[in-house]
């Protein structure tokens, strides 16, 4: 995980300090790249706990394609609640728990203008690996400009597409806004997730994830917690395990799911903005 700590070392030295929609303020960089070999190890943050559980939940949630925040709760997993019943969403919302047409929703049920079709990009994108692996439209879309306001966050994490060679698959997602103390480490180790699990499912060993950042950002009330993330040492990455037995992408349950030989320094807590 170094390159995610020299990410955060180069945006304090380096960033511009701006005016943000939540009033907090942040340093920011424009464009940066970082990769994750799967050979090294699993991409999960040492210098401070990942709550890997919850990256799981979440992950399961999306691929449900599921809008209802209820369901994610029941994972134990309360990190869309603030949106869930912000002032913003609140009145839209269709039932309570709705969160709209968020990731996973476009995810599994894309909908086509002007039809009652939808598209499911994730299995279609799966069978297009297994049926014709150098395709070069391996992607899948969150970024629905037509439905933004019907969503309780507009995706951060917006497309990402798959490339395979020498039967090896890899994953590069572009993420428009960064949140780079509190939500890169999760998004990190999600997206590296889900490439171990469809490498899985279409028989391809998983290489690499390429995280491609937009606007990366520190919030201004998280420089302390930088800081003391990087005064720390890292410690060599886990393995993640996943059940064998699973061949379909739909099939994954918590328990198919384990970090083995995970450790790690001390939480670091900071609020996340709304």
């Amino acid at each position: 995980m170094k390159e995610y700590l020299n990410a955060l070392k180069y945006i304090m030295d380096n960033g511009n300090d701006r005016l943000d929609r939540t009033g907090i303020g942040t340093r920011a960089v424009f464009g940066m790249q970082m990769r994750y070999k799967m050979s090294d190890g699993f991409p999960a943050v040492t210098t401070k706990k990942l709550a890997f559980n919850s990256v799981k939940a979440e992950l399961l949630w999306f691929l449900k394609g599921s809008s209802d925040n209820k369901e994610l709760q029941k994972m134990g997993c309360h990190i869309w609640d603030a949106n869930a019943e912000s002032d913003y969403w609140k009145p839209k919302a269709h039932f309570d728990g709705d969160l709209g047409r968020v990731y996973g929703v476009q995810w599994r049920s894309w909908q086509v203008s002007n039809s009652k079709k939808t598209i499911d990009q994730i299995a279609d994108v799966i069978e297009r690996i297994k049926t014709n692996p150098t395709d070069r439209r391996l992607i899948v879309s969150a970024w629905n400009p037509g439905e933004l306001d019907k969503m309780a966050l507009p995706p951060c994490h917006m497309f990402f597409q798959f490339f395979v060679a020498d039967n090896k698959l890899s994953l590069q997602m572009y993420q428009r806004s960064c949140d780079m103390f509190l939500g890169i480490p999760f998004n990190i180790a999600s997206y590296s997730l889900l490439l171990h699990m469809t490498a899985q499912v279409t028989n391809l060993k998983p290489h690499e994830f390429i995280h491609t950042l937009g606007d990366a950002h520190i919030y201004l009330n998280h420089f302390d917690q930088v800081k003391k993330q990087l005064s720390r040492k890292p410690l060599p990455l886990p393995k993640l395990w996943l059940n064998p037995k699973i061949k379909n992408i739909d099939n994954f349950i918590m328990e198919d799911i384990k970090l083995i030989d995970y450790n790690f320094h001390p939480p670091i807590k900071a609020k996340m903005a709304v």
